[in-house]
């Protein structure tokens, strides 16, 4: 069956519109959060907190039980046809506004091989608004949903400092060929700069995806056989950005209770409650963000 491709111009006003009917409808449940910075290893890390005042049961029914939100999808989330193999959806429980997913038509699984196809439809998706792309490689990389979807959320993350917290540090970054890594950063990182927009359009997602093989090989993650199809040998993050892309296998999904997912590694942090707050406080959003990632091999 063919869908109809994304069409340029498109994308930004069908977000603002199905967000204020997915509002209206009630399918959208946005979770209200309270914003500080902690400034860590030189960069100023946004610390989103849930508002005291959220509703708590909001909080409680973030996951969908067994169950798969995306086959099928609620149509009052749907914002766009990308192309024949991935929807635009808003992301129902969204702590940042305008957050999209970019989902696989057909259920293929989290802990898959990013493909051309999706760097397609994801750079797609960016090239239409400022925004900052990014996937959680499986569960103990704070994947959520076990259907392969990709993330964007609209630039700048904070209202004041750097569009993304960690981009002074990416100017540091020490490159051998097109690979290498962000001494700065405190955990284990392998970096790939790249102006993600400046290669024409037919040939981006081809050299995104190159570029995203090459960092798996950097950090040793493999590509392995699972029922047929190429999946990870161990979890990761990845953020694409405009001015490159960068990759951190994980260990964990949380540390001392708080999650992570690959917004943090951006420098952008979510916790639930006063007590979580103290803890980022204690241990630095760095050294949280070390814990959370895997040694470096």
């Amino acid at each position: 069956m063919h869908h109809s491709e994304l069409q340029p111009g498109t994308l930004w006003p069908a977000i603002v519109q199905r967000t204020a009917h997915a509002l209206q409808s009630g399918a959208l449940c946005p979770i209200e959060t309270v914003q500080s910075s902690i400034e860590d290893g030189g960069v100023r890390f946004l610390v989103r907190q849930v508002s005291s005042l959220a509703r708590k049961d909001k909080m409680r029914g973030t996951g969908t039980a067994g169950g798969n939100p995306f086959l099928p999808y609620d149509p009052d989330l749907l914002v766009a046809d990308i192309s024949d193999t991935h929807v635009a959806l808003l992301n129902k429980f969204n702590v940042i506004e305008h957050h999209l997913l970019i989902v696989t038509r057909r259920f293929e699984p989290q802990e898959s091989l990013l493909t051309v196809a999706d760097f397609a439809a994801l750079l797609a998706c960016m090239a239409e608004f400022g925004s900052l792309g990014f996937y959680n490689g499986g569960a103990a990389a704070g994947a959520s949903q076990a259907h392969k979807h990709l993330q964007a959320v609209p630039l700048p993350l904070a209202e004041s400092g750097p569009s993304l917290p960690v981009g002074p540090l990416l100017d540091a970054a020490r490159v051998t060929g097109t690979i290498g890594i962000v001494p700065g950063l405190a955990f284990a990182n392998a970096f790939a700069p790249l102006d993600i927009f400046a290669a024409p359009q037919r040939d981006r997602a081809c050299i995104v995806c190159e570029r995203y093989r090459a960092l798996l090989d950097a950090v040793g993650i493999r590509a392995i056989d699972v029922d047929g199809s190429l999946c990870q040998s161990a979890p990761y993050n990845l953020l694409v950005m405009p001015a490159g892309l960068l990759l951190v296998p994980r260990s964990s999904e949380f540390v001392e209770g708080i999650p992570v997912n690959a917004l943090g590694f951006a420098g952008s942090l979510f916790v639930r409650d006063v007590a979580q707050m103290r803890i980022i406080e204690r241990l630095g959003p760095m050294s949280l963000l070390r814990r959370a990632a895997a040694a470096a091999g």
